[in-house]
């Protein structure tokens, strides 16, 4: 009589297989994520003199934001000036009997 390979048999070894291939990408997510991590403290380090740069530069973005908010205002404003200067002559030609 042959011994045919039981089910459980062959499971278990796919099973163990993908369980190590696995551990092997962890170990691999891990030492990425360290690796991060040693360089976010070496920037924080290195940043400790450059901090005060980093807080004008946001100021500057920061006003340039601003300005950038009023000139989109004032283009929307325009923008509904002409709106409504096209709707008035197309009222007025509509009511002169133009098609």
């Amino acid at each position: 009589m042959s011994n045919p390979a039981r089910p459980d048999v062959a499971a278990f070894g796919e099973l163990s297989f993908l369980i190590h291939q696995v551990g092997e990408e962890l170990s691999g997510f891990r030492k990425r994520a360290l690796q991060a991590e040693a360089r976010l403290k070496t920037i924080a380090a290195g940043a400790g003199g450059s901090s005060l740069a980093a807080e004008e530069r946001v100021a500057q973005l920061e006003a340039e934001n601003a300005r950038l908010r009023e000139r989109l205002a004032q283009a929307e404003a325009q923008a509904s000036r002409m709106l409504d200067q096209v709707v008035f002559l197309r009222q007025q030609h509509v009511m002169e009997g133009g098609a």
